[in-house]
């Protein structure tokens, strides 16, 4: 026995096999580093959670937030996009539908046209001392005309008749317009004074008109319609008809359901808890268009916390701020017209009015993992879904990745930026004339971090500036700088070149005599609300965008990569 099993042993490692036995051996050995291989990643996947997978569950989220159209911006300033965003001005009709000088004939000359022999003096002599009679349609057509030629580097898509204004010699009237050069699918409105003088001849003549909204008897009010409740569906062509228009009087009261019936007969979605509370705005706007797209799905209304906790990083204080209301920062009337909305607070009133007595019924959801698809056939009034105490695992948009990311629509089309916000961004833009060109310019905690951004400090000095803007920028030109470098003295030697604006120059629209700060005292039960730091980037952002000319700190002015060392082939 033991000869044959020697001769067998030795056997094997005759010249003839050892290319065999090399072979088994590397065939083991690779096994083995599979095996390996395979256990280590299971380890991982099963153990390993991402720092916030906000911003890398689905290519969606990252076209979202890094778009090419604001990249410097969307780094650094957080201030996420909403639906007008997405929206693609249609050029043609916008540019075959405004109102030339030559259009505003109608059929009514003008008092400044007619000849000064064909007034008798016993008409002129009757007229001479009488207030101005703005319903006049030769005074429309006189204030239409000053209009267009006074403001040239905007298009007018309509004019208001004009209303008597403060005086007996002024006339208020609106309009709808658009910047020639606007690259924002909006309209906005404006409502002037215009100061009417008649001569001697009877010739009527605009000796000025007021500054922005100055023709406050010319703004009509909304009509306050019945708060409505279930909301047609918008086909695409109709949503995408839909545009903002900045200006107009907001009603974002909230809605209200008036009977018994209506209510009890009613579907609805509410999120309960979850991680999303004081996260960055465009965390919590990610997760409530989850919650907004299931609601669609499942054809019930999301009943929504109106208040908002804001982060940390939008505010003067440095820490969290609770009970900021949903309609600071977002165009809520626009919302309720598009979706079918309820705020939480009045719909709990309700349920704990009704529920017992119609036998309402409550379905409860505690796992991110029953998918929507699971809850269509559900009948209860209520669905629930109740998130807990563990992040990542309890953000809302957990809803939507996996196998439903390719059911829930996220509906971006209902989702505006705050109307009264946005109206501080046009009031800016009116005063420099929607003829400016803006820059931005990153400082900040870049600036001093030598190791990421090592060129940044120098390449932002005034004197570096100064060199690179004369060639980008004619000199002389209105320069609107969007920055968060604190003192603005710091750029006082451009002002050589330029004529240099900075938000913080209109802080008027904004203080305690100003419509905004009055409207949103009225959203906080009369307690003054703080223009805060995400309102202030919004606002600067928005005007930097309407700049003819639009040059970015990491496009335009450095080397730098605008997330770091070595990221430039990287960054969006």
């Amino acid at each position: 026995m033991w000869g044959r099993s020697t001769l067998s042993r030795t056997g094997s490692f005759r010249p003839e096999n050892l290319g065999q036995n090399a072979l088994a051996m590397i065939g083991n050995l690779c096994f083995t580093l599979f095996v390996l291989v395979v256990l280590v990643f299971t380890i991982i996947a099963a153990t390993y959670e991402p720092e916030d997978p906000l911003f890398h569950p689905s290519s969606k989220i990252t076209n979202f937030l890094t778009s090419d159209l604001n990249a410097t911006f969307k780094s650094d300033s957080t201030v996420v996009k909403t639906g007008e965003d997405f929206m693609a001005p249609n050029q043609t009709v916008f540019e075959t539908t405004f109102i030339n000088v030559t259009d505003v004939n109608l059929g009514v000359p003008l008092r400044e046209d007619i000849n000064a022999d064909e007034v008798t003096p016993f008409e002129c002599e009757s007229q001479m001392g009488k207030p101005i009679d703005c319903t006049d349609p030769a005074v429309f057509n006189l204030l239409m005309t000053s209009a267009i030629e006074e403001f040239k580097d905007i298009h007018f898509y309509r004019f208001g008749k004009p209303v008597r204004g403060y005086n007996d010699s002024s006339c208020h009237m609106a309009w709808r317009f658009r910047p020639k050069e606007g690259k924002t699918a909006a309209f906005y409105k404006d409502y002037r004074s215009f100061v009417i003088h008649r001569s001697d001849n009877c010739t009527l003549s605009v000796v000025r008109i007021g500054d922005y909204h100055s023709g406050g008897n010319a703004r009509k009010r909304k009509r306050n319609q019945r708060p409505g409740f279930e909301k047609p569906q918008m086909n695409q062509e109709q949503q995408g008809a839909a545009l903002p228009v900045v200006g107009e009087f907001v009603n974002d009261t909230l809605p209200a359901i008036e009977t018994e019936g209506s209510f009890s007969s009613g579907k609805y979605l509410l999120y309960d808890g979850g991680g999303e509370r004081c996260k960055s705005m465009d965390h919590y706007l990610w997760s409530f268009m989850c919650a907004l797209g299931e609601a669609q799905y499942l054809n019930r209304t999301l009943v929504m916390d109106m208040s908002i906790c804001l982060s940390s990083i939008y505010t003067s204080s440095g820490q969290d701020e609770e009970q900021k209301d949903f309609r600071y920062y977002f165009d809520f009337e626009h919302l309720k017209e598009s979706a079918s909305v309820l705020d939480r607070t009045q719909f709990w009133v309700d349920w704990n009015k009704w529920h017992q007595k119609d036998g309402l019924a409550l379905f409860l959801v505690d796992d991110v993992k029953i998918t929507p698809m699971k809850l269509a056939d559900v009948q209860d009034t209520l669905v629930m879904r109740k998130f807990g105490l563990n992040e990542p695992d309890n953000y809302w948009y957990r809803v939507c990745e996996g196998e439903a990311e390719s059911v829930i629509q996220r509906p971006w089309h209902m989702i505006w930026k705050s109307r009264r916000l946005m109206d501080i961004v046009s009031a800016i833009a009116t005063k420099l004339n929607w003829d400016f060109d803006s820059v931005h310019v990153v400082r900040g905690e870049k600036a001093r971090n030598l190791e990421l951004w090592p060129n940044l400090a120098a390449d932002t000095a005034p004197e570096a500036l100064i060199s690179t803007l004369q060639e980008k920028v004619d000199e002389g030109r209105n320069l609107y700088i969007a920055t968060d470098e604190p003192d603005t003295s710091f750029f006082d030697p451009l002002k050589d070149k330029f004529s240099t604006h900075f938000l913080d120059e209109y802080k008027e629209l904004w203080d305690e005599n100003s419509e905004w700060y009055s409207e949103t005292m009225k959203l906080n039960s009369g307690v003054p609300v703080e223009f805060d730091g995400y309102m202030r980037a919004s606002v600067d952002t928005e005007v930097f965008l309407r700049g003819k000319k639009q040059i970015e700190t990491f496009n335009d002015l450095t080397r730098d990569c605008k997330d770091g060392v070595n990221t430039c082939s990287t960054a969006s």
